[in-house]
């Protein structure tokens, strides 16, 4: 069910105004459960809140769609965010080797082509820059320039298939590296909609509570079905 009514209310989401759109400030479970109670408790008030104004249809009728939105919402931004994470853990681990695999290759090029100048000019050229983009390129620009020139590494006996494994680490690095930017980063879709689904449940909350407060503010036994259990911890 909240697959569907995600599916319901996406494209409102994305239509709400980027300055509207507020990141969680309290547990997202925490307020999905707050907001499931909310419902229960409001129903049996529904003559006086709508007689204070209250649009029922609007925020109380809905919330359900709106709690089952931001749920849905909720977990696929905490998928995508166990697999950046995870990203980053991996990233962390494999790229300080990925560094010295491609310094050991650069060290083996300079010996085999050490008597062509133009070769070694083109280890130089790939040998200069830093940072993680230019280790991954370097890698795939080794097994290019190593594949190419096979005569001068037979000579000194080199295991090709080095240059195999550096084009494959390439290739896998640079789509880990752009996974753990998405943990750092924290600039998601995922996130994006999480953070309007908050908005939009938010919303409905807050009109029915400021309503059932002020409709209740002489009445503490219903007055205080309508006040956060989390905030006054």
């Amino acid at each position: 069910m909240s697959k569907e009514n995600y599916d319901t209310k996406l494209s409102l989401l994305e239509s709400l105004p980027q300055k509207d759109v507020k990141a969680p400030t309290t547990p997202v479970d925490t307020t999905l459960q707050e907001a499931e109670n909310l419902f229960v408790w409001a129903q049996e008030d529904k003559i006086i809140l709508e007689s204070k104004g209250l649009d029922w249809e609007t925020y109380t009728e809905d919330l359900p769609v709106r709690v089952g939105a931001c749920r849905y919402a909720q977990a696929v931004w905490m998928k995508e965010r166990y697999s950046q994470e995870e990203a980053l853990k991996t990233w962390r681990e494999e790229s300080p080797k990925a560094y010295e695999f491609r310094n050991d290759l650069l060290a083996d090029l300079r010996f085999a082509f050490r008597k062509r100048s133009d070769l070694l000019a083109r280890v130089r050229a790939i040998a200069d820059g830093e940072g993680d983009a230019d280790m991954i390129q370097d890698l795939m620009d080794i097994s290019v320039l190593g594949k190419a020139n096979t005569p001068e590494l037979e000579k000194v006996k080199y295991d090709l298939s080095n240059f195999d494994i550096a084009g494959q680490k390439s290739d896998h690095l640079a789509e880990l590296l752009a996974k753990a930017n998405g943990a750092t980063l924290d600039n998601s879709k995922a996130k994006d909609v999480r953070d309007r689904a908050f908005t939009h449940l938010k919303e409905a909350l807050d009109e029915i509570r400021d309503t059932g407060k002020y409709a209740f503010r002489k009445d503490p036994e219903r007055y205080k079905g309508y006040i956060s259990r989390y905030k006054r911890r």
